[in-house]
């Protein structure tokens, strides 16, 4: 994570930042987002995701990390050549409220713009995220991309109660943050 980044949070981190870094995850690291996905799964709010995918995909995860424990997630997921995905964005309940989310929104969002993707998505059970790092709320069947990839084959199809959320990357004023 960088300096630059911590120093933001610095306030709400009271003297956490030591022992938390920021990077992109590596295969070896997928028993525990693995894990750490599964123990939020629970609430409904996240989807399964098996230890062999998460270590497909390592490169498209980043983690966050406390005292060498994965304490965070999220994943840049491309569903087409213009529109990516963030997913799986969790983060274990002692790091909630510091910022920590939308620091990997936002490092997504720039990997995202930076891959030359067009849009980046959200389907979340907290809207309110998202639209504060710019984010619309849209209709589901804006994303069609995410439906044919994912929705159409769920079981919760069409009554999952997640927020449809987008952010156009190709439109100028977009505020991302902090740079890295």
């Amino acid at each position: 994570m960088t300096a630059t980044a911590l120093a933001c949070l610095r306030p709400a981190l009271d003297g956490a930042e030591a022992s938390l870094v920021m990077r992109s995850a590596t295969p070896a690291d997928a028993p525990s987002v693995q894990a750490l996905i599964e123990r939020h799964r629970v609430s409904g709010h996240l989807l399964p995701r098996s230890e062999s995918e998460i270590a497909g995909r390592a490169q498209r995860f980043l983690v966050i990390v406390d005292d060498d424990v994965v304490a965070g997630c999220a994943e840049l997921a491309p569903l087409s050549g213009s529109v990516a995905e963030v997913r799986s964005l969790v983060l274990d309940e002692h790091l909630r409220g510091m910022g920590l989310g939308r620091l990997l929104v936002e490092q997504l969002t720039r990997e995202a713009k930076l891959a030359g993707f067009r849009t980046i998505c959200a389907f979340t059970h907290e809207p309110g995220i998202f639209a504060r790092l710019g984010f619309s709320l849209v209709p589901h069947a804006w994303l069609p991309e995410k439906i044919g990839a994912d929705c159409a084959g769920c079981a919760l199809f069409r009554r999952c109660g997640q927020s449809a959320m987008r952010l156009r990357l190709d439109q100028p004023a977009v505020n991302l943050g902090a740079s890295a």
